[in-house]
């Protein structure tokens, strides 16, 4: 990938380059699915971690869990969840503008004073199109996007997710490269500089 497309990738909607790695152990808590589901669901948040060189915990010494996944049918279930307002201010605000919007996902990133990760909260509303998505295609679409700080349109247009010659889904080559080079020790936590993207690419070739 050129710079120019790694950037696009970092860029929010109001021009600014934005890039955030978690910096502690990532420790997954996944709320509304079935054993089965579960199962898949920390799976590939194992294998995305992996890939990144990452590290995942039991517990996380401040909350507990950090990576909280809440899956649901309709976005004002949320509101029964209880104490997530506490954890989500303004989820009142939120749930209504997730309808007025007709979304079905949502992730919600705190941040380190250093700037990295320090928890997510993803919520999934399991309309017709997550619904038909199989069960691994959609874990590993949603631990790739939030293993970074990535645009909100970064995955607009094209998936994070492609077909193996035998069939498997796996990461694009692409992405798996810019995670991997993301989490190599010598690049910072956090950017707010498009010459961050110049350095990412150069570790991709």
């Amino acid at each position: 990938m050129t710079r120019q497309e790694v950037e696009r990738l970092f860029t929010r909607r109001d021009g600014a380059y934005r890039f955030a790695r978690w910096g502690r152990p990532v420790v997954p808590v996944i709320f509304g699915v079935e054993e089965a589901t579960l199962s898949v669901l920390k799976g590939a948040c194992e294998a995305v971690v992996a890939l990144a060189g990452h590290r995942m915990a039991e517990t996380d010494p401040e909350m507990g869990a950090n990576l909280m996944i809440f899956f649901c049918r309709d976005w004002a279930e949320l509101l029964q969840v209880p104490d997530l307002d506490g954890l989500v201010p303004g989820l009142d605000g939120l749930v209504a503008r997730l309808e007025a919007a007709g979304a079905n996902q949502y992730r919600v990133f705190r941040f380190e004073a250093t700037e990295a990760i320090r928890a997510c909260f993803l919520f999934l509303r399991m309309d017709a199109a997550l619904a038909e998505q199989p069960a691994q295609a959609l874990a590993l679409s949603q631990m790739a996007q939030i293993i970074l700080l990535w645009s909100e349109d970064a995955f607009a247009t094209r998936s994070p997710l492609a077909c193996a010659a035998d069939s498997r889904i796996v990461l694009r080559p692409d992405i798996a490269d810019i995670i991997r080079a993301a989490y190599d020790p010598v690049m910072p936590v956090a950017a707010n500089d498009p010459s961050h993207a110049l350095r990412l690419a150069a570790r991709l070739r």
